[in-house]
């Protein structure tokens, strides 16, 4: 049976290679299935024999608790960017001064995500991002997931290569149209995607990606004896990689004019996206003897094309307050979609930079994506002015609180001096609607703080009568008819959250997460925890004389109980709904750390129950730790405990005892 596993194996990554890599399906789906079953199976039985370069390794599944730092043996450099044909032949002559007359490799620039693939005798042991190019992020176990990535190449070498990882224009459609189905938020391009699904802790969301990958380097090919880069390129194509088959290799610069000129053509129509042409002298040697500066090659460029640019109107330009009190003129435009999305703001910057553009409200002005994802308004189309537009005019005071605005020496900007501008609470809403306080998913940092400053919400309480505001939310960028009305049933849906999350969620000082499940539990009601005295709390273990204080402060202003009153008259749930603590030996009074993965109970759920038994939980492992639960892949806080000889549970002991 076991060679009847290799021999599936064999069968099945020749497969994949032939209809991932080389685009020439070999054998027909209906028996790719029955041969993947089939391994599947024998895998299942015998659990000790599934290799690493199985390609039921490609499925997933592997769940890290975050990404492991990497040190590059040999650097990944950036590379430097040119923007015109004239910064083109300005390099090509650069590189003749010093005596070579070079071909060039020019290369399609994939907008996606640079990565090391790491392999020993043939098999992968470590894929990792650029990063600042010394030190990356290990992320071996999402790139396993990508096919076109061999596992195990065809010839057992020691070997480093470097290539991009990106998603197909087709594969974005088809989440985005899966998303939209399930009423969930759309992924806007294909590489904030790919970024995304390689940073997923979860490996099974990144194999549901379905990302895709061309190689392009290889560090030090001499030690191959290869003596050109399309020699490497053709090594690595051997060894079973996917190399990009609009490279070409050109004698001279006009043919690399000619090949920017081509590809540029071609853009929309190839099924990935791009955002330049790379362009890198072939011979190995001529590349030593051009050498580096400190921060790229000399012998090799990335020609960007222009960004893509259209024509819309300056309706407004309204006034944003940042929470150091920064004041930002924004540009309102009657809405256009620049790159594949819908682009209805675009910051400017300061008072000068509006100048600068010489803009007016009413203006047809070019809008552009810098660096193909923030919205930049490029210039006025000054031929198209009718006369009715106006001029702009900087504003004096805040547009929240009405204070003269001060600039402050030496800067640009304009500032509000008030510490008590209403603007400055937006740190309080952030935290209010943030996971671990009321939870109110779809209102993130970004959210919270443009429908501030649109004048949407102004306090806590505001967020509970945003569905006044919902004609004027979809009109927003980013913003739809699905997704207000997801972000409103989870504005309800908060409503019914615990007593802890409530408190929490106010931010009383001193009060954190911990604290906050504390008092609920001892309280049990928001009426009791405000009219708690004094001598009630420091009572309560982990509360000492600071948190009481704090509590009694905060109850005592009356700006803060309207707020909960409004809150109460809203409909929150002003009850702890948790669990009562009931006193167990294995648990009360110890301190617990959980490190790896658990499979029959989530991270918070296992705390909880925890924390219901008496026992306390906390995140790093010291001497004062009692216990140290371990599940599976557990990082360094399972070494720490072994060196402090901390007592250790599995997963099946916690679950003893719990049933105890």
């Amino acid at each position: 049976m076991q060679e009847r596993m290799i021999e599936l194996i064999d069968i099945i990554n020749e497969a994949d290679y032939n209809y991932h890599t080389l685009d020439n399906p070999t054998i027909t789906d209906q028996e790719y299935d029955k041969y993947l079953r089939e391994l599947i199976e024998i895998e299942e039985l015998h659990p000790d024999w599934i290799r690493e370069d199985s390609p039921t390794q490609h499925a997933g599944g592997k769940i890290i608790e975050g990404f492991e730092k990497v040190t590059h043996k040999i650097p990944m450099m950036s590379l430097s960017d040119v923007f015109s044909e004239s910064e083109v032949i300005s390099f090509d002559e650069k590189i003749k001064k010093e005596g070579i007359n070079p071909q060039y490799m020019c290369e399609l620039k994939i907008d996606g995500l640079s990565v090391s693939l790491l392999y020993e005798k043939g098999k992968l042991v470590r894929a990792a991002t650029r990063g600042d190019g010394v030190i990356g992020e290990d992320i071996t176990h999402n790139v396993k997931t990508i096919k076109v990535i061999p596992l195990k190449l065809k010839e057992p070498v020691d070997i480093e290569v470097r290539g991009e990882i990106f998603m197909n224009k087709k594969t974005l459609i088809e989440i985005n149209e899966k998303r939209k189905a399930k009423g969930e938020p759309l992924l806007q391009n294909c590489r904030n995607a790919a970024a995304g699904s390689i940073r997923q802790l979860d490996s099974k969301i990144a194999a549901e990606r379905k990302l895709d990958n061309f190689i392009y380097h290889l560090p030090d090919p001499e030690d191959y004896g290869l003596t050109t880069h399309s020699d490497a390129i053709e090594y690595m194509r051997k060894l079973g990689f996917k190399i990009n088959p609009n490279n070409r290799l050109v004698n001279n610069i006009k043919e690399v004019l000619d090949f920017i000129e081509e590809k540029g053509k071609k853009r929309p129509s190839l099924p990935y996206d791009i955002d330049g042409v790379v362009i890198k002298v072939n011979n190995i040697k001529d590349q030593q003897r051009l050498g580096y500066t400190a921060k790229y090659p000399k012998w090799a460029t990335a020609y960007k094309f222009p960004a893509e640019e259209v024509l819309t109107k300056l309706t407004d330009i309204i006034f944003t307050v940042g929470r150091t009190g920064q004041i930002t003129p924004n540009a309102v435009l009657e809405p256009v979609i620049v790159a594949g999305s819908t682009i209805s703001r675009a910051t400017l910057h300061n008072e000068e930079y509006v100048k600068e553009k010489d803009l007016k409200i009413g203006d047809i002005v070019s809008i552009r994506k810098a660096g193909d994802v923030i919205p930049e308004v490029v210039e006025r189309k000054i031929e198209r002015r009718t006369g009715k537009e106006k001029d702009f005019e900087m504003i004096t005071n805040c547009p929240m609180c009405n204070t003269p605005l001060i600039k402050k020496e030496g800067q640009v900007d304009y500032y509000c001096p008030n510490g008590k501008c209403p603007a400055r609470h937006i740190e309080g809403l952030i935290h209010f609607a943030s996971r671990n306080a009321m939870n109110i998913e779809g209102l993130g940092e970004r959210i919270v703080e443009d429908f501030y400053n649109f004048g949407f919400i102004g306090n806590i309480a505001d967020i509970y009568s945003l569905q006044e505001h919902a004609n004027d939310l979809i009109r927003l960028e980013g913003f739809g008819d699905k997704s207000i009305t997801n972000l409103l049933e989870a504005i309800e849906k908060s409503k019914e959250n615990s007593l802890e999350r409530l408190i929490f969620a106010l931010g009383i000082p001193h009060v954190g997460e911990k604290t906050a499940k504390i008092l609920a539990s001892k309280f049990e009601t928001m009426e009791k925890l405000q009219n708690a005295q004094f001598d009630e709390l420091v009572i309560i273990p982990d509360i000492g004389d600071i948190i009481a204080k704090s509590i009694i402060d905060y109850f005592q202003d009356s700006s803060n109980t309207a707020i909960v009153e409004e809150l109460k008259d809203l409909g929150l749930n002003m009850n702890y709904l948790g669990q009562k603590v009931i006193e167990n030996e294995s648990f009360s009074g110890k301190t617990f750390v959980l490190t790896g993965s658990l499979q029959d109970m989530t991270r918070d759920e296992a705390k909880d129950i925890i924390e219901s038994l008496g026992g306390k939980t906390v995140d790093s492992v010291s001497k004062k730790t009692s216990v140290v639960i371990v599940g599976e892949n557990p990082g360094s806080k399972f070494d720490k405990a072994q060196q402090l000889g901390i007592e250790i549970w599995t997963e099946e002991d916690l679950k003893e005892r719990i049933a105890k």
